[in-house]
């Protein structure tokens, strides 16, 4: 059997029965965003993301100083999507002999502005070379008090976003209409390619542009700003939300109901979105890259109320409220 026919989710459930049983000091292995292993006094978040050239960036409109700003972002992520303060990170790193040397200063430019950013510290880490395709990643440290897992959902908990979705889809389809490096380093588009974007989109739209394709290739992780204690369970969206509800969902053993008309979306998407003749909310539901967070509480918190947690089963409920079931629709990494 390929692992094209098998699909990155069950792969996972494969390791998690394979690797289920942990010593002491390990609280949560590979079930969740982050693994917490036991301390003296905080608990120790480690993650880890990688980004593969051809799979998860574009070199034809991504720059080296974007791709380690987002390396960044995509571990911070999920060091918050656990409760956490990411502190520490190793770099791993694959690149093709015939790589530039500014490629490789511009990459660490971009990692650079990241660390003030998120204020972490870069502490090691491995440089390769590669034959193919380049690879990047990067393992982080945080801490945390109290850990928030994926699996304390409860029957009757409200479900919360903590900001707009689908925004970073949208800008990759539009970076894949043009395939040309649209965006500066300094989160600006070009002005060389401003007469192209033009040809599609309306003068007017400009600024909507820029702003979404800065959400895709230089994508800030949020940081819920909730009270820790109020929350449930929470996990990142990375994936789509679909799919990532449903990842929380299952380990939680409950099920959702969400509304549509809830849902969070920018005014820049729905513009965009118009434009390009694809209902916002699909792209919101489906489309990844959002790094926002997806969380449970049985309280009024500070974030996007979209739905419910029920007993079982995955709803959607249109602005008619007529309800549709859905499945884990999102990206998963094998799949056809």
């Amino acid at each position: 059997m390929k692992l094209s026919q098998i699909g990155e989710l069950k792969l996972i459930n494969i390791l998690k029965r394979k690797f289920s049983k942990f010593p002491k000091d390990i609280i949560v292995g590979i079930v969740d965003d982050s693994a917490v292993i036991k301390t003296n006094k905080k608990k120790l978040l480690i993650t880890s993301d990688m980004l593969v050239e051809g799979i998860h960036f574009d070199l034809s409109y991504t720059t080296p100083h974007q791709l380690g700003f987002k390396l960044i972002t995509v571990n911070v992520s999920d060091i918050y999507a656990m409760g956490g303060k990411p502190t520490h990170f190793l770099i791993n790193l694959s690149l093709k002999k015939d790589t530039e040397k500014k490629f490789f200063e511009d990459f660490f430019n971009g990692i650079q502005k990241a660390m003030i950013h998120y204020r972490v510290n870069l502490i090691g880490g491995d440089i390769s070379s590669t034959l193919k395709n380049i690879s990047l990643s990067a393992t982080m440290l945080g801490y945390s008090d109290k850990v928030i897992r994926r699996n304390g959902a409860k029957i009757g908990d409200k479900i919360y976003v903590s900001g707009y979705l689908g925004d970073s889809a949208c800008g990759l389809k539009i970076l894949n209409t043009f395939k040309k490096p649209l965006l500066s380093d300094s989160g600006k588009l070009k002005d060389e390619y401003k007469k192209l974007i033009k040809t599609k989109f309306n003068s007017s739209s400009l600024p909507d542009v820029e702003y979404l394709i800065r959400r895709h290739l230089m994508p800030v992780a949020d940081n819920s700003g909730v009270n820790i204690k109020k929350i449930t369970s929470m996990i990142d969206i990375s994936d789509g939300l679909l799919i990532d509800l449903s990842r929380l969902c299952d380990e939680s053993k409950t099920g959702a109901r969400i509304f549509l008309d809830r849902v969070p979306l920018s005014n820049e998407l729905l513009r965009i979105s118009n434009l390009l003749k694809i209902p916002a909310i699909k792209i919101a539901l489906t489309g990844g890259e959002d790094y926002r967070l997806l969380l449970t509480s049985p309280t009024k918190i500070n974030a996007y109320c979209i739905g419910e947690i029920i007993k079982s089963g995955k709803e959607l409920i249109d602005k008619n409220g007529r309800k549709i079931n859905f499945s884990a629709v999102g990206y998963q990494h094998f799949k056809k």
